[in-house]
């Protein structure tokens, strides 16, 4: 194996760029594709990033930046996707580079629409790629703390071993702190599905519920995620460790949670159009709630949680009546 491999990171927003500065920390040069060709010129410029996380300040001679997604895969041995998973097929499309032999990274927590598939699965069946070539990376970790370098955890998952050792040696720092997993299906699923009970957790707010009540979401919310994530894919766990519990606390608890707050405008009264319009930012779990819904119309898992945002998000129910049926399923 390369023991200096080439990174490329995909996607333009607060992930990738908080991915691109981990990466500066350790690897000598990266390539960086996103689509704003005025954000390119402004980084090469000024040194930040002008849409998101614009403290972070990069070298620029550590970035080979680009708007042809097919340069950035053709340079590197490691592709790190990190754009919102609705936007994922459209950008392969683009795709004329080969991806025979590069190792696939994602740090995108979402499902894409077009075949109802985690990334990790839609790289595997529809670009054959094995799985040990595949792996995942999740939190406890937002980006905005990694933009302000506040002491951050990191779970990569991947089939092979190795390569997420490779990964989890160049994204360390002082304050990074990158673990390794083989639950690359368990810690992609954990991570589309905690983006779903941060909305729910947002709605409680926005309602008007307190501390007390958003302590027994939570819990729920992680004995449903077990239950969910346990029929799609059976295998040892323990969903208390931080790539699945932690993850979800930061993710619901959080004020960078751009999930936690799309979700207290809904039950603000915004309607989803409107709290769309007034975020910067894709809540990724308003496209996961539609999808784990109808994925687990094959599955049947008992997920009250994911009925009720579903119901609110798509059926256009009232928030306050199906939150206020939903304290009578939580225990």
């Amino acid at each position: 194996m390369n023991e200096n491999p080439k990174f490329a990171v995909i996607g333009g927003g607060s992930w990738a760029t908080a991915i691109a500065k981990m990466l500066c920390v350790n690897v000598p040069e990266i390539a960086w594709y996103m689509r704003n060709v005025y954000a390119i010129e402004h980084i090469k410029l000024q040194k930040h990033n002008p849409n998101y996380l614009s403290s972070v300040e990069f070298d620029t001679k550590k970035l080979r930046l680009t708007n042809d997604i097919n340069e950035a895969v053709a340079y590197a041995d490691y592709v790190i996707f990190a754009i919102p998973s609705a936007f994922l097929g459209g950008e392969l499309k683009k795709l004329t580079a080969s991806l025979k032999g590069k190792i696939i990274f994602s740090a995108i927590k979402g499902i894409v629409p077009e075949t109802s598939l985690i990334v990790g699965e839609h790289f595997h069946q529809e670009y054959g790629i094995p799985f040990d070539n595949i792996g995942v990376l999740t939190g406890p970790c937002h980006a905005e703390e990694v933009a302000l370098e506040r002491l951050s955890y990191l779970t990569v998952a991947c089939g092979d071993q190795k390569k997420a050792k490779v990964v989890s040696k160049n994204l360390s720092s002082h304050y990074i702190n990158a673990k390794i997993s083989d639950d690359i299906i368990g810690t992609e699923y954990a991570a589309m599905l905690k983006n779903i009970y941060a909305i729910a957790a947002g709605i409680a707010h926005g309602l008007g519920y307190g501390d007390n009540f958003q302590a027994l979401l939570m819990s729920n919310a992680i004995r449903e995620m077990k239950k969910f994530i346990r029929k799609v894919h059976r295998m040892k766990r323990n969903i208390n460790n931080s790539a699945y519990l932690g993850d979800l606390l930061v993710t619901g608890y959080s004020v960078f949670s751009r999930n936690r707050m799309f979700g207290n405008m809904i039950g603000k009264g915004y309607t989803v159009k409107s709290a769309m319009m007034e975020m910067s930012m894709v809540a990724e779990g308003y496209y996961a709630t539609k999808s784990a819904y109808t994925l687990n119309q094959e599955y049947n898992a008992k997920t009250p949680i994911i009925d009720a945002v579903y119901s609110i998000l798509y059926e256009g129910k009232d928030a306050k009546n199906v939150f206020k049926k939903l304290t009578e399923k939580l225990d």
